[in-house]
C-alpha cells in the first residue's frame, strides 16, 4: 500500500512539474507592449491566394501557391497608402487603405498589466513583428479585382463611435475597368466582431466573375521544449461536403505549415489564430457555403510569415448588376458567449486539454457563482466546496481506510521488526492483518487519484479563461491568474498539507517516511509559482479534507477502542 501511495504522490509531483513548466514558460513568453513606430511594409507585401485556391481546386505542391507572391501594380506602388484610425468602446484599430488590411488592433478593456492603461495589442505590424488580418477579392483569369494590395479611397482618416450610436461604418472604394467595389468595415458597440462587406457593381459590358478570400497572417513563433504549453498557432474547423463526419477541429502549428499545405473544401467552417486568452478568426456570412481552406508561407524582409485563410466560390455578376459578399472577423478575448454565436465549434478555441469534460462544468460553476458573489476568488472557494461535496462519499471511504491503517500502525511496525529480512513473509503477514482488521490497502490512494484530473482541469480553466485574467480576490491577491506576490497562500497550503499528513498513517519504511516528511516543503516550492487561484483551490480543499478526515479518524479510533474493550 505504501509503495502504491508513493507512486501516486510521485505521479502528482510529475504533473506539478509539467504544469509548472507550462505556467513559467507561458509567463516568460508573454510579449511586451509594442511602442508606436512607423509601419513596415509587411502588410502590403504578404501572400495573396491564387485562383487555384478556390473550392474544388487544389493549389500547387510548392510551399507557396502560384501567384501568392503577387506585388502591387506599378501605378499603385508609387502611391502612398493612408492609415485610418478607428475607435469604439472596446476596440482601437488601424486600417490601411492598401487593401483595407487591419494592421493594428488594441483591446481597450484589457490592459497588458494591472494598474497600467496600455491595452493589449493583438494585431500589429510594427517593430518587425507582423500579425494582421487581410481580405480581398479574386477575379477570373484576365480580370482585375481589389486584393489586399489594391489601393482604396477613404473619405476620412479618423472614425470614432459617437455617443449613443450602436454601430460605426468605414467605407473604402475601389474602381477599375468599369468595376466599382465598396468594402465596408462595420463595428458595433461592445462587440469584438467586425463585419467586412463587399458591394460589387459591374458597370462593364461583360460578365464579371469574382470570389472573396480572407486570411490571417502572422510571424511564426517557436514553442519551448516543455511537454505542455499554451498553444499559439493556426486552427480551422468545418464540415466536409457530402460527409456525415464532421471535421470538428484541427490545429496546425506554424512550423507544420511550412512542411505541408492545407488544401480542403469545407462548409460551415472558420479559420483562426489563437494564443493565450485571445484570438482572431474569420467566419463566412453564409455558413452553408463551401469554402476552400488553405495555408501560405511567405518570405518578406528576411521574415517567414504564415497565413491561414479561405476563399469562397466564384460568383458571376452580369453587366449592370450588383452583388453583395461578406464575412465576419473576430478580434478579441476568448469568451464563450462571444464565440458560440459566430460559428459552430469556435468556442473550442478555449482549449482545456484532455480533461475538457471536467473543465467545462468547473468553468460553468465558476461563472454562475461569480454572477452571485461578484468575485472570482470566492467563486473558486465555492466550487471547491461543491467538488468536495461531490466526492464526499469516496473520500469518506478512503479516510476510514487510512484511519484503520493509522490505528494498526504499531502492529505493522512489530511485523516489520519480526519479518523485515523476509519481504515475502512480511507481505503475507501484513495482508492477514488487513483482512483481520477489514482494511482496504488501496483505499488511502483514492483522494490523490480523484484530485489529479480535477487539479489539471482547474489549472487549464485558470490558464485559458480570460475572465479570470487580472481578477482580484482579497487584500494582496490582485490577480488570481498570477502567482501570490508574497507567497502567503503557498505557505498556508504547505502548512495544511503538513497537518493532513499527521492524520495519515506513517509509512513503515524509513526511506518513505523521509520522503513523505519532505513532501509539504517540495509542494510548497512548486505551488509558490502557480497561479494564486489554483493554490487557493488546493488550500481550501486541504482544509475541508482535514476537517472530514479528523472527524472520521476520531470515529474509527473510538470504534476500534470499543471493539478491543469488548474482546
Amino acid at each position: 500500500m505504501d509503495n502504491r501511495r508513493l507512486i501516486l504522490v510521485v505521479a502528482l509531483g510529475f504533473v506539478l512539474i509539467l504544469l509548472w513548466q507550462a505556467w513559467t514558460q507561458d509567463q516568460l513568453g508573454k510579449s511586451a507592449s509594442v511602442p508606436a513606430s512607423q509601419t513596415n511594409n509587411s502588410a502590403t507585401e504578404s501572400a495573396v491566394p491564387s485562383a487555384k485556391d478556390l473550392p474544388g481546386t487544389a493549389p500547387t505542391s510548392s510551399s507557396v501557391p502560384e501567384g501568392s507572391a503577387a506585388t502591387p501594380q506599378a501605378d499603385q506602388s508609387a502611391t502612398t497608402h493612408q492609415v485610418i484610425t478607428v475607435e469604439t468602446d472596446v476596440l482601437k484599430l488601424k486600417i490601411s487603405t492598401r487593401g483595407g488590411v487591419i494592421t493594428e488592433a488594441d483591446l481597450l478593456k484589457y490592459p497588458q498589466e494591472l494598474d497600467k492603461a496600455e491595452p493589449v495589442r493583438l494585431l500589429t505590424d510594427q517593430n518587425g513583428f507582423v500579425y494582421i488580418a487581410q481580405s480581398g477579392l479574386l477575379a477570373d483569369k484576365g480580370e482585375v479585382a481589389p486584393d489586399h494590395h489594391a489601393l482604396y479611397q477613404a473619405a476620412s482618416s479618423d472614425y470614432r463611435l459617437a455617443p449613443g450610436a450602436n454601430s460605426l461604418s468605414i467605407p473604402l472604394t475601389w474602381e477599375e475597368n468599369g468595376i466599382r467595389v465598396t468594402k465596408t468595415i462595420v463595428l458595433h458597440r461592445g462587440s469584438y466582431a467586425l463585419q467586412v462587406e463587399y458591394n460589387i457593381q459591374n458597370n462593364s459590358p461583360a460578365p464579371y466573375s469574382v470570389a472573396q478570400y480572407r486570411q490571417l497572417t502572422r510571424l511564426g513563433s517557436t514553442p519551448g521544449t516543455q511537454l505542455v504549453h499554451t498553444y499559439t498557432g493556426t486552427v480551422y474547423a468545418g464540415d466536409v461536403p457530402g460527409s456525415k463526419d464532421r471535421l470538428a477541429y484541427e490545429k496546425i502549428p506554424f512550423e507544420e505549415i511550412a512542411k505541408s499545405k492545407l488544401s480542403k473544401d469545407l462548409s460551415n467552417g472558420w479559420v483562426a489564430i489563437i494564443q493565450h486568452y485571445f484570438l482572431t478568426a474569420w467566419t463566412p456570412d453564409d455558413r452553408n457555403q463551401v469554402n476552400h481552406f488553405y495555408t501560405l508561407v511567405t518570405n518578406q524582409n528576411n521574415q517567414v510569415l504564415y497565413s491561414i485563410g479561405m476563399t469562397s466560390p466564384m460568383r458571376s455578376i452580369a453587366p449592370g448588376k450588383t452583388e453583395e459578399m461578406g464575412s465576419t472577423l473576430y478580434v478579441g478575448p476568448k469568451i464563450q458567449s462571444n464565440l458560440t454565436p459566430l460559428a459552430q465549434g469556435l468556442n473550442l478555441t478555449i482549449d482545456y486539454g484532455i480533461f475538457t469534460v471536467i473543465a467545462d462544468p468547473i468553468f460553468w460553476l465558476l461563472k454562475h457563482f461569480h454572477e452571485w458573489v461578484g468575485n472570482w476568488g470566492w467563486s473558486i472557494v465555492l466550487v471547491t466546496l461543491v467538488i468536495k461535496l461531490l466526492f464526499l462519499w469516496p473520500s469518506a471511504i478512503s479516510y476510514r481506510s487510512m484511519a484503520k491503517m493509522r490505528a494498526v500502525t504499531p502492529k505493522m511496525q512489530q511485523l516489520k521488526e519480526r519479518f523485515g529480512d523476509d519481504r515475502q513473509k512480511l507481505s503475507q503477514e501484513m495482508m492477514k492483518l488487513y483482512q483481520k482488521e477489514k482494511i482496504n490497502p488501496l483505499g488511502g490512494c483514492l483522494p490523490i487519484v480523484i484530485q489529479i484530473p480535477v487539479f489539471i482541469s482547474l489549472y487549464w480553466v485558470l490558464a485559458e479563461s480570460v475572465e479570470l485574467r487580472q481578477a482580484p480576490w482579497i487584500l494582496w491577491i490582485h490577480d488570481l491568474s498570477q502567482k501570490d506576490p508574497y507567497f502567503v497562500l503557498p505557505l498556508l497550503m504547505g502548512i495544511s498539507m503538513f497537518i493532513q499528513q499527521k492524520l495519515n498513517p506513517a509509512p513503515v519504511d524509513p526511506m518513505q517516511q523521509k520522503i513523505f516528511a519532505w513532501l509539504p516543503v517540495i509542494f510548497t516550492v512548486f505551488f509558490a509559482f502557480f497561479p494564486a487561484g489554483l493554490v487557493l483551490y488546493w488550500f481550501v480543499n486541504n482544509l475541508l479534507s482535514i476537517v472530514q478526515q479528523y472527524l472520521i479518524t476520531r470515529q474509527i479510533e473510538r470504534q476500534m477502542t470499543q471493539a478491543k474493550a469488548i474482546e
